[in-house]
């Protein structure tokens, strides 16, 4: 017997919808049947995808461009639509560095979109999912957070503090009916990924397809591609997952028990 998400007709936020990761999930979940309320920066971006999945599914999609990394920003979202099922928290990206490369301000701004986003709609939709008697939250952290490493430093206490959060909220969250967990990728082929990598390569060698060469060290000599995330992202949010909450799903190819991040 086919296994069957049974997440036709319900409803999803998706944050960080515009690119990478965010946009995987969104369209994973458009396949299953989801309803969408999709928000990033960027109108245009999220005008694009959702046309593209309402030309594919028979779904609703709902642009929100809001500046998440604001108060503000989170409770208009928030008011928006209220009557969530699912919310997917995936804004955000930190960049590597040490203690001396990143300097406070960087530290803020790259926190209040990441960490604090992600915190204060958990807020805003645990709250509601209790009141209603269920709701899945699932947060995209990263692998950084389970080996804190100082060339990522900044990152590192990010994701251990999302995780620390995350198992906090889902311990508690079957006496409320709702279940909250994490997603910890390891590196991802991103379109910002593979950018940054086509450039390194080309400095190196002059040559931006020998971009690939950088994956070498990675496990089974790739990078995860945003499709593998997305589906364990659906996974999670499924009733095929309905005994998940308060814990973190690593998949990074076995990268945080094989030696350094970086």
């Amino acid at each position: 017997m086919a296994l069957e998400t049974n997440l036709a007709g319900r409803t999803a936020v998706v944050t960080g919808a515009s690119e990478g990761i965010g946009r995987a999930i969104a369209e994973r979940l458009a396949a299953e049947g989801v309803d969408l309320h999709i928000s990033a920066r960027t109108a245009a971006r999220l005008d694009g995808l959702k046309a593209e999945i309402e030309a594919a599914h028979s779904v609703s999609v709902t642009c929100h461009p809001r500046d998440l990394s604001t108060s503000e920003g989170q409770a208009a979202l928030a008011d928006a639509c209220p009557d969530a099922d699912i919310l997917i928290n995936s804004a955000g990206a930190i960049p590597k560095g040490r203690i001396d490369e990143i300097l406070e301000p960087q530290w803020r701004a790259v926190w209040d979109l990441k960490v604090f986003s992600t915190i204060n709609l958990c807020r805003h939709y645990y709250a509601a999912m209790k009141a209603r008697g269920g709701g899945v939250i699932v947060n995209i952290i990263g692998n950084g957070g389970e080996k804190p490493v100082a060339d990522y430093i900044c990152g590192s206490t990010a994701n251990a503090a999302l995780m620390a959060f995350t198992r906090a909220l889902g311990g508690g969250g079957p006496k409320d009916g709702v279940r909250v967990v994490g997603l910890n990728p390891g590196p991802v082929a991103t379109e910002k990924l593979v950018g940054m990598m086509r450039k390194a390569a080309h400095d190196a060698w002059g040559d931006e397809e020998r971009y690939s060469e950088y994956f070498a060290p990675f496990a089974y000599g790739r990078a995860a591609t945003v499709e593998e995330i997305a589906d364990m992202a659906v996974f999670l949010a499924s009733d095929l997952s309905s005994y998940t909450t308060g814990t973190i799903v690593t998949v990074d190819g076995g990268m945080v028990n094989k030696g350094p991040l970086f």
